[in-house]
């Protein structure tokens, strides 16, 4: 049994389709492994060569074998070269071809020039905002997933009492806590489609590590082991009485999760107390208000207002340079659309998946704050990922 059915490809197809035909392409031509995946059903080294109308053409160099078992479409057929695809298409596709859709946003130069010289009639558009808009709705195929991966979460997190100690690093603590994650299936790699982007699980951090700024798009990010990877875990020795946060990403069959809890060995402080029921505030009012038919920047708005209200803007969604942001789209990478921010073109609908992530830095002390992944409805928020959002502290 192929792992994604006929008639999800199908229904995702035309999606792209309708979108295609609205903004005049003739046809798309699709590499990157994600959004070829989610096309076709396999993550095998290939193509997929999608008309404005008709069935698609599934391309493969390697492995032709694998790619047949994985994918259910009709047509799918090998080639070696790049040359080789341009006759499989050229005898598949009979039509104009005058705009062709490309992934630009991911497509290296190189290989756009390459391509420009294979199809020199064809005008290369930019095709993937029309694909990331029409993978921000998730399916009940999709939503099945996801909720199996907010099952792999609550294990992660139930088994930190018995692995997290006093003294013990934050990378050995992190290596202990991933092990957990591997032993129920988790893939291991996070897939982020920003350039130069890259997660490892993703965050563990403790005590003033928490507020150490980083090369992470997200609000945190922790100083990593050395500079050529320098958010994440550290050598830091965890403490008694500073938060340890884990920020880290379920996936089941390449769908993901976003969740973030924090821990303390012995009593917290108070201030952090205050400050984690302002995130749990926030997050409430987000959940009520994110109905589908709402602005995304509304949302973020009413983040902002709470904050204010507070008297916590400063460390806010990160110090010194907070993003503009309080929430992401999230499914088979990390950083899908919606954007949950400052001037958000995006409007909720149902079956949209957000992580929502309202985080207060603290300089030299660390983090309060929370993250879950939730699914759009008419009636607001819909939590996935249900650990108890509380401050869990250990003795």
């Amino acid at each position: 049994m192929h792992s994604t059915p006929l008639e999800e490809i199908h229904r995702r197809i035309k999606n792209l389709q309708s979108a295609m035909a609205e903004n005049g392409l003739d046809a798309a031509l699709i590499v990157q492994r994600v959004d070829l995946f989610y096309f076709s059903g396999t993550g095998q080294d290939a193509h997929l060569f999608v008309p404005v109308e008709g069935l698609p053409l599934l391309l493969v160099r390697k492995s032709f074998e694998r790619a047949v078992q994985d994918s259910p479409l009709e047509h799918v057929v090998a080639v070696k070269s790049l040359s080789g695809l341009k006759k499989s298409i050229e005898r598949k596709y009979s039509g104009p071809l005058k705009r062709l859709g490309m992934e630009l946003d991911v497509l290296p130069v190189n290989n756009y020039m390459v391509y420009s010289k294979l199809f020199p009639n064809a005008g290369i558009k930019d095709v993937s905002s029309l694909i990331r808009e029409t993978r921000m709705v998730k399916s009940e195929h999709e939503l099945q997933l996801i909720r199996q991966a907010a099952l792999m979460n609550d294990a992660l997190f139930s088994a930190v009492g018995e692995i997290l100690k006093e003294g013990m690093s934050e990378i050995e603590f992190a290596g202990l806590l991933e092990a957990q994650y591997r032993k129920n299936g988790h893939q291991g790699f996070v897939r982020v489609r920003s350039f130069n982007s890259e997660v490892f699980y993703g965050h563990i951090m403790s005590g003033a590590n928490l507020a150490i700024p980083s090369c992470s798009v997200g609000p945190t990010g922790g100083p990593g082991l050395n500079p050529t990877m320098p958010q994440g875990a550290g050598s830091k020795i965890i403490k008694r009485h500073e938060p340890v946060q884990i920020d880290y990403v379920g996936v089941v069959g390449g769908y993901m999760v976003d969740q973030a809890r924090t821990f303390f060995i012995g009593e917290p402080p108070e201030k952090f107390l205050k400050i984690h029921a302002t995130a749990l505030a926030m997050q409430e009012a987000l959940i009520s208000q994110g109905r589908a038919g709402t602005k995304a920047e509304k949302l973020y708005d009413i983040a902002m207002h709470i904050a204010a209200e507070a008297r916590l803007t400063e460390g806010f969604m990160g110090y010194p340079q907070p993003v503009p942001f309080i929430g992401h789209g999230i499914g088979l990478e990390l950083d899908e659309l919606p954007v949950i921010g400052r001037k958000s073109p995006h409007v909720l609908k149902e079956g949209m998946v957000i992580a929502l992530e309202p985080k207060f830095i603290l300089p030299g002390e660390g983090l309060a704050g929370i993250e879950n992944s939730f699914v759009v409805t008419e009636k607001g928020l819909d939590k996935l990922t249900n650990f108890d959002d509380a401050v869990h502290v250990l003795q």
